[in-house]
């Protein structure tokens, strides 16, 4: 039961974050210190960029890179962050996805070596048991030839002898 509701809350939570991040992009391009801050990191990143894609397509790196215009550099920075936040969000859910698996494996784990440790201490004690049961034997046959019982105990074994051997006949 837990884990259909674990996996739909983390739905619900990724599913959540979309609306949030383009309200927050709806934001960010209203404020005007927010502005000129992504209207920088928008101007870095598009230069960051296009030298890479030249470098890639063998084109030439000295050349001066257009800036963008205000316009397209606040919705090139206001789209990155929503991407990043909505990226943000999917990957702390599979960090937690994750950290719970590793937790349940980990109590499973702790379970099975609990189950073995009482199976190991079992086998301890049925050999404890068995060594006992050993030496109570041991001693019953000594104290039975020390008596003269010695008979006693072959008296079995010599009459099954005589039953075979007379049910052929």
């Amino acid at each position: 039961m837990v884990l259909p509701l674990l996996k739909l809350g983390t739905l619900v939570v990724k599913t959540m974050s979309k609306p949030v991040a383009s309200r927050l992009k709806q934001q960010a391009a209203l404020h005007p210190r927010f502005r000129e801050i992504i209207v920088g990191f928008a101007q870095a990143n598009h230069r960051i960029t296009t030298n890479i894609q030249r470098r890639i397509y063998g084109h030439a790196t000295d050349v001066e890179i257009r800036p963008l215009n205000e316009q397209k550099a606040v919705q090139a920075a206001v789209d990155l962050i929503g991407e990043l936040f909505v990226f943000s969000v999917a990957g702390a859910v599979v960090i937690f996805e994750v950290q719970r698996s590793a937790k349940s494996e980990a109590r499973k784990e702790e379970k099975r070596r609990e189950e073995l440790e009482a199976m190991r201490q079992r086998d301890e004690s049925l050999e404890k048991e068995v060594e006992l049961l050993k030496q109570k034997l041991a001693e019953l046959e000594q104290l039975a030839k020390g008596r003269g019982l010695s008979g006693l105990f072959n008296f079995k074994h010599a009459n099954s002898e005589d039953a075979k051997i007379a049910k052929p006949v």
